[in-house]
């Protein structure tokens, strides 16, 4: 492996580099964008059970609010309950808009890497056909030098698409989760909006 590097030249570093910080993002990505984690599918009826025997209190949104993303944006709530509609609807989205922000952690970084990973891969291929060329002179072809450039050209674009066909899977997978996290998210915090101001019983 460490002689499939060296033949690789330096170009193969910065690429190494970039698949170490994403696989770092995909794990921990894959670790903290879990449902049960975001947006608990009980978690509303744990808070509308505890609002209609107990009322609000400060303890309460506190304890909801650190309880997961989605028990933040229903805390926004919970402490404006005695305000009105809109009052209520605007601290939730603000809220909503933190958490959010929150969940695309990392997703530039991510997106970045299977961004420019072909490009890294595209430029060892120009150092490589340097190299190729290099070994052309007038009293014939140095064998050593042409086998190096055809390895670091090869090498290198064959790495940056090993690193970027994963990342961009990954990339896209996270977005269309968190958008499903913030619809999801929404739907449940208008509903609490709904019971509070008597639009609907549950």
């Amino acid at each position: 492996m460490f002689a499939l590097l060296q033949a690789s030249g330096w170009p193969i570093w910065p690429l190494l580099l970039a698949s170490v910080i994403a696989l770092a993002l995909i794990i921990e990505r894959l670790t903290t964008l879990r449902r049960s984690r975001i947006a608990p599918p009980d978690l509303l009826d744990k808070v509308l059970a505890d609002l209609r025997q107990k009322g609000v209190s400060g303890e309460m949104a506190n304890r909801v609010a650190a309880h997961s993303p989605l028990g933040k944006v229903l805390a926004a709530g919970l402490r404006n309950v005695n305000s009105s509609r809109e009052v209520m609807k605007e601290a939730i989205e603000e809220s909503g808009r933190v958490v959010a922000h929150e969940l695309e952690r990392f997703l530039t970084t991510l997106g970045t890497i299977a961004a420019i990973s072909p490009l890294m891969g595209l430029f060892g291929t120009i150092v490589g056909m340097i190299d190729i060329f290099a070994s052309q002179s007038a009293t014939g072809t140095n064998p050593q030098q042409l086998a190096q450039g055809i390895s670091i050209a090869l090498n290198s674009t064959g790495m940056g698409l090993i690193i970027a066909i994963p990342a961009t899977i990954f990339w896209r997978h996270f977005r269309a989760l968190v958008d499903s996290f913030v619809i999801d998210m929404e739907q449940q915090a208008i509903r609490l909006v709904e019971v509070v101001h008597g639009e609907r019983r549950t």
